[in-house]
């Protein structure tokens, strides 16, 4: 929960300071506190592609913002043109717009920070999936998650697990040929192997979950009631989706507040309709609290700093400058540091262990 609470804060402090250098102060961070907390998982060890798959899609978005968006023109020639592509016009059923023309650095850059903030983002839930662990975090959902936060949580294990059956799959066959290449069949080499492996994977978990009785319950009062009341959340939402394109905002505002409270009381009455067993459950420790109030300072601050008006916070293309800094939003920005000042906890297999816990524990009741 005290992950989660970082996650949260650190990606609020990225949407309301965009700046930039603002942005890139975060993922600094982000780095610091996956490399002191980072749990021995392998998808501990994916924050690194998370973040390149980010940087990634941040690119492709940038040049798709480049080659279809085009400032108006002065004189016939905008004011911070790069240079000019062919450029194309597309048939009204695909949209009607240019593609190509001139391109143009405002448009580029400032297309360059807002993906920027989506790589933050991205980043600061990547902390959270490399430092918290998947098992507690399926152990604290609500009982309504359960079920689909088990799946989730199974489909993102076998991920790794099918790389690595990728990994020794071409080792072994690297083995039979003498490390020759061999062209012929190769794709079947590979294939038929990983296939067998998943299937037996696949076979093994669901015989383990099938022993442990999941799903076995009976659907009682509570879990019907929570069934109809989510699908009235689901087409009051719905209703208010479809006012809004209608430009009915009175309509949409009282079909919102329906949905939303109709699907509280889903998860609620789902929740309550029966209880999860949970095997050696954490309890929050005074220091747990401590560290979650204490990253919360960092977007409660910039909310007081943006209060008093410092357009610092926020760059624009227009007129195009360097980004503007300022010295009171890193201050606050260095409450998402509090973690790495806290020593980690001895993990094993992503749980920590008992001696930690209760090592944790007694200085917590020390302090």
């Amino acid at each position: 929960m005290t992950w989660l609470v970082w996650a949260i804060a650190a990606a609020a402090c990225v949407q309301i300071a965009p700046n930039p250098l603002y942005v890139a102060v975060v993922l600094a961070i982000s780095f610091l506190v996956v490399s002191a907390h980072r749990l021995d998982t392998t998808l501990a060890r994916a924050f690194p592609i998370l973040v390149g798959l980010g940087v990634v899609f941040a690119l492709l978005r940038v040049a798709l913002t480049a080659l279809t968006t085009h400032s108006p023109a002065i004189d016939g020639t905008p004011e911070h043109l790069w240079f000019t592509l062919p450029q194309a016009t597309l048939p009204q059923i695909l949209g009607g717009f240019t593609v190509g023309g001139t391109i143009e650095g405002d448009i580029v850059l400032f297309a360059a920070a807002q993906a920027f903030a989506v790589v933050g983002i991205l980043g600061a839930f990547g902390v959270f999936n490399a430092v918290a662990s998947h098992h507690e975090l399926v152990q604290a959902a609500p009982r309504a998650f359960h079920e689909p936060g088990l799946i989730l949580t199974v489909a993102l294990a076998f991920v790794p697990s099918t790389m690595r059956a990728v990994t020794d799959v071409r080792e072994a066959d690297r083995a039979r040929t003498g490390g020759r290449v061999v062209r012929r069949g190769r794709l079947v080499r590979l294939t038929v192997p990983i296939l067998e492996s998943g299937l037996e994977r696949a076979v093994a978990l669901a015989e383990s979950m099938d022993a442990r009785g999941f799903a076995r319950q009976p659907r009682g009062r509570g879990d019907r009631a929570s069934a109809w009341l989510g699908l009235v959340a689901m087409l009051a939402l719905g209703a208010a989706f479809i006012a809004l394109i209608g430009r009915a905002s009175e309509a949409a505002v009282v079909a919102g507040v329906i949905g939303v409270v109709t699907l509280l009381a889903a998860v609620v009455l789902a929740s309550r309709s029966s209880g999860t067993s949970r095997y050696r459950p954490r309890r929050l420790t005074r220091l747990d609290i401590a560290v979650g109030a204490g990253v919360l300072l960092a977007p409660l601050g910039l909310t007081l700093v943006a209060a008093v008006w410092d357009q610092t916070l926020y760059w624009t293309a227009y007129p195009l400058r360097f980004p503007p800094f300022s010295l009171a939003p890193v201050v606050c920005l260095v409450a998402l540091a509090i973690p790495v000042l806290v020593p980690p906890l001895p993990v094993a297999d992503g749980r920590p262990r008992e001696a930690a816990l209760a090592a944790r524990s007694e200085l917590a009741g020390a302090s």
